[in-house]
């Protein structure tokens, strides 16, 4: 990763947040990147150092950030991504669509139908069912 860093015009960030992962982007790694270089998290907030990302904006060394996931979330007023330069941020809905949405709110007013009747859900609605995982996670 460090040695492809300082080639890439564009990095985009598409990994889940681990312990590994955490703060990946850091001061360090962020200055081993190309000047004026564009930066898309569609992953974590967490993955990226807050300050250093804000500081990397403000130098130019990043020419751009745009991310998905706030850290923490919901930011604070005085998140330093709240007012740094060349940003754009969405407020964790960049993966869903019109139509996902329209999805979402059917089965959120059919559980609601459910349970309102005393009716079981789905078994395939269920994650966690009785304090266990459900089956189709095990």
């Amino acid at each position: 990763l460090d040695a492809m860093l300082p080639k890439c015009d564009v990095i985009v960030i598409n990994t889940p947040l681990t312990e590994k992962t955490r703060g990946m982007f850091n001061k360090e790694r962020i200055a081993k990147m190309k000047k004026g270089v564009i930066i898309v998290d569609n992953a974590r907030g967490a993955i990226m150092d807050t300050q250093a990302v804000a500081d990397a904006c403000s130098s130019g060394q990043v020419a751009g950030y745009g991310g998905d996931v706030w850290f923490p979330q919901p930011a604070p007023k005085d998140h330093p991504w709240r007012y740094m330069p060349n940003h754009a941020m969405t407020p964790h809905i960049s993966g869903t669509t019109i139509d996902a949405q329209l999805r979402y709110a059917a089965g959120v007013k059919d559980m609601l139908d459910r349970y309102f009747k005393g009716e079981d859900f789905p078994v395939q609605n269920y994650i966690v069912k009785e304090g266990q995982l459900a089956s189709q996670y095990q």
